[in-house]
């Protein structure tokens, strides 16, 4: 059977695949998995629930909360807040599970479902496999006083925007940003933290309809970012997408600063401070080759997972390292957030900024990036990519050519009947021919019989 989770929570098109039948069954269930783990022992289980500003996350926190106070749990509304201030509200409030309502970068009409567990953290693989096994089970229904209570909790906004303001060691005062809310969860909370800390805020695409999230904006469109910050002669842009859980830059000229650009920014501001655990970051095999040469560079180890960021959080939380992220945005300060968290990324660069009088152009200056070129090869069998004689040798025979150099990666999609291939290379003319001879060989040796 399909599994229900992906590689972050249940998506789907609202109202289509993910209704408010399949949400409250979730929701059922994963009270009952919480609750056989023992967490529930000794007290009233208690949940809290947000969502960003889709229309359609009305009706799934509704559906949402009458499975959790139907099994007995207490739900606290958060309201519309990024989901790392759900995480971070699942912890301070002592909740048993948080609940996130959200389809982070993608289009409105999507949305999904995001659990955390105890601490604000995300669920892992084998409890992700429990909750769906216990999905429309019989089970003993609470009745009279032991249903749940269902309660708004006011002050979520201003909680979260202090979290993030404690996190920022230095006052921000004179330094002018531009903040991009994506018309999504932090329309409201990332202007009042920014503020907070002492920056002179100028948002944009803060006034969500319900239906505008991510439409042209946020870190997946960044073109009005780029034109605003050199309209208001801004030191800095930050884009953030629907839920707040990623980050991209722009510098003062306009130029975007990617995630990997960001997290060498933070990677020697932590070292400096003597606050990089182990004097490593841990990012995916997408990151730019140039990212891991500036950080060798700085004798600061990289440790590679592979491609998303709950492959990075597991990382950290294993080996106790404190940084890292992914090319897209997602970076995960572990000494403040157990994820991803945009606006306290965007807090802890303005900081290095003000700490080190630098711009961000000369801050992101201390890696140069690699021309890299992604070639999407469809209508193959992925499940022989690694098995396949021939396109092993053609690999091998362009990765000596490249050398130190450059670097190659295929990778079969998660999700599609198709195979990727990313070239890294000294030339973008170099990358692209590596990529499109290494993609006909894709297509011929894999193609679909």
């Amino acid at each position: 059977m399909t599994r229900l989770f992906g590689t972050d929570g249940v998506r789907g098109l609202a109202n289509a695949s993910l209704t408010a039948e399949l949400a409250l069954d979730l929701s059922v269930a994963a009270a009952h998995v919480l609750a056989d783990r023992g967490e529930f022992a000794g007290h009233r289980p208690r949940a809290v629930v947000g969502r960003d500003t889709r229309i359609s996350g009305q009706f799934l926190e509704a559906a949402v909360v009458a499975g959790l106070a139907s099994a007995g749990v207490d739900v606290l509304l958060l309201g519309v807040l990024p989901t790392p201030g759900v995480a971070h509200l699942t912890d301070t409030l002592g909740a048993d599970l948080g609940v996130m309502l959200s389809a982070s970068h993608n289009p409105m009409p999507d949305n999904g479902i995001k659990f955390l567990a105890r601490g604000g953290h995300k669920l892992d693989d084998a409890i992700e496999v429990a909750i769906e096994r216990r999905m429309r089970e019989e089970w003993r229904r609470p009745t009279g006083g032991d249903v749940g209570r269902v309660t708004t909790y006011d002050a979520a906004v201003t909680d979260y925007a202090a979290h993030l303001v404690a996190a920022t060691r230095r006052p921000l005062a004179g330094l002018k940003v531009v903040l991009d809310c994506a018309e999504g969860a932090a329309h409201e909370v990332g202007p009042l933290a920014l503020r907070d800390a002492g920056a002179e805020v100028i948002a944009i695409h803060a006034s969500p309809d319900g239906l505008n999230i991510n439409d042209n904006c946020g870190s997946t469109h960044l073109g009005s970012l780029q034109r605003a910050v050199v309209e208001h002669g801004a030191d800095a842009g930050f884009g953030l997408d629907g839920d707040s859980d990623r980050c991209l830059a722009v510098d003062h000229e306009g130029n975007v600063v990617d995630g990997d650009q960001i997290l060498a920014v933070l990677a020697l501001a932590l070292r400096d401070e003597g606050r990089l655990a182990k004097d490593t970051v841990v990012a995916t095999v997408m990151s730019n080759l140039g990212f891991v040469q500036a950080l060798r560079g700085a004798g600061i180890g990289v440790r590679q997972t592979k491609v998303g960021d709950r492959y990075v959080l597991e990382a950290m939380k294993v080996s106790g390292y404190s940084l890292g992220g992914e090319q897209s945005g997602h970076v995960i300060l572990s000494d403040h957030a157990t994820t991803g968290d945009g606006i306290l990324t965007a807090l802890k660069v303005l900081e290095r900024m003000a700490a080190t009088g630098r711009s961000l152009q000369e801050l992101a200056g201390v890696m140069v990036r690699l021309p890299q070129v992604l070639v999407n090869v469809p209508d193959v069998d992925k499940a022989r990519t690694d098995d396949d004689a021939v396109l092993a040798a053609a690999v091998a025979e362009e990765e000596a050519a490249l050398g130190d150099t450059g670097r190659i990666l295929l990778r079969p999609s998660g999700t599609e009947a198709l195979v990727r291939v990313m070239v890294e290379a000294p030339s973008l003319e170099t990358a692209h021919s590596v990529a499109h001879r290494l993609a006909d060989v894709v297509k011929r040796q894999l193609a679909l019989d």
